[in-house]
């Protein structure tokens, strides 16, 4: 058995803090002196609804989130809010518009359109998904519902470095699942923000949802229960056995967040992080960055050789190196880093110093 611990690149489930993992375990067979398992009690028990609250407020106060946003705990991953986000808001006209600069973009307006007339309003498609659209470039509609957009996307390496501006009246829905938790959000301009937890928040199984209260209660009158919002809201995210490891373990990472800095701090060390391997891929005659240079994603490195067989040379060579989980999606090859809060800078510089040694090498 390796007792070494590698360097995890991988884009979801990810890394998590080691301080973290340490700490989980050290209660995993005895929570706080419970005589059990936060896996084993009760979500109705004092000692869990304590780890609820206070990983619930731990977040707010990390994120600034304002007290006319509710925050939900849920399940189904950021997949299942591609329809209870429709579901739930396109009822005041009817219509909703989607940007669709990758694949979960693509896929959540595909959900939309069971639900209603959704529009795209701006793609990158046509160039493989390499940039994100000019705010010049998106086409809303005056009477949308909501703008729909994903804040960073994991398979191609792009990232909205801004947020978008709408007509009077359209709020933002926003996908945030890979780039939660480093930078603030302007929530004055949002109707609902959600986020798949297992890239920077926790382990899988837990998905965030913070929606403006003025947004609950106009779900399409089909609306299965548990894709309700309002009904989540009543029962403060546990309308159902919630996922409460996932929970535990959030609030473990929250509180690491905030001892590390906070959201400055994370968004200082995503930059440091990212920087480091693009400063490898400009300087480099051998790799190619896939995504362009001002829609560059602080969170997920992608690039190329421009040979797949020397691009499964350079995986297997990291892998013998102790850095994992270094190659691209499986729907779009090369190799792709993904950096998220957990990754130290000393995980980033050893694959930098490794790119830099495998071009060397020839």
């Amino acid at each position: 058995m390796n007792e070494k611990r590698v360097f995890n690149f991988a884009a979801g489930p990810s890394a998590i803090p080691e301080e973290v993992l340490a700490e989980a375990g050290a209660e995993i067979m005895n929570y706080r002196g419970s005589g059990m398992s936060v896996m084993e009690m009760s979500h109705r028990s004092k000692a869990f609804l304590s780890i609820f609250e206070e990983t619930k407020d731990t977040l707010r106060r990390l994120m600034k989130v304002p007290e006319d946003f509710e925050i939900l705990f849920l399940q189904g991953g950021a997949t299942l809010q591609f329809a209870m986000a429709p579901m739930n808001l396109i009822t005041r006209t009817g219509k909703a518009d989607y940007a669709i600069t990758g694949s979960f973009a693509g896929k959540a307006a595909d959900e939309a359109k069971k639900y209603g007339d959704i529009a795209i309003a701006a793609s990158s498609k046509e160039k493989n998904h390499t940039y994100i659209p000019a705010q010049s470039e998106l086409k809303i509609r005056e009477d949308a519902s909501y703008f729909y957009y994903c804040a960073n996307n994991t398979i191609y390496g792009t990232e909205w470095q801004y947020t978008p501006q709408t007509p009077a009246g359209v709020p933002l829905v926003a996908d945030m699942s890979s780039d939660i938790l480093t930078r603030y959000v302007d929530w004055s301009k949002y109707a609902l923000v959600f986020a798949g937890a297992q890239k920077n928040m926790a382990p899988a199984g837990v998905t965030v949802v913070f929606i403006n209260k003025n947004y609950i209660g106009h779900a399409l009158p089909y609306t299965p229960v548990m894709l309700d919002y309002a009904a989540m809201v009543k029962g403060d995210s546990m309308h159902n056995t919630p996922p409460c490891w996932s929970i535990y373990m959030m609030g473990l990472i929250m509180k690491w967040v905030e001892k590390m800095g906070g959201i400055e701090a994370m968004e200082a060390r995503k930059r440091q992080r990212s920087k480091l391997l693009y400063d490898v891929i400009d300087r480099s005659s051998l790799y190619k960055g896939c995504a362009e240079k001002d829609s560059r994603s602080f969170m997920n490195v992608t690039f190329v050789t421009g040979d797949p067989e020397i691009d499964k040379r350079f995986i297997a060579g990291a892998k013998e190196a102790g850095i994992e989980n270094v190659n691209g999606h499986r729907s779009v090859g090369g190799m792709r880093a993904s950096i998220y809060n957990a990754m130290s800078i000393e995980g980033t510089q050893a694959l930098a110093d490794y790119m830099v040694e495998f071009e060397k090498r020839g």
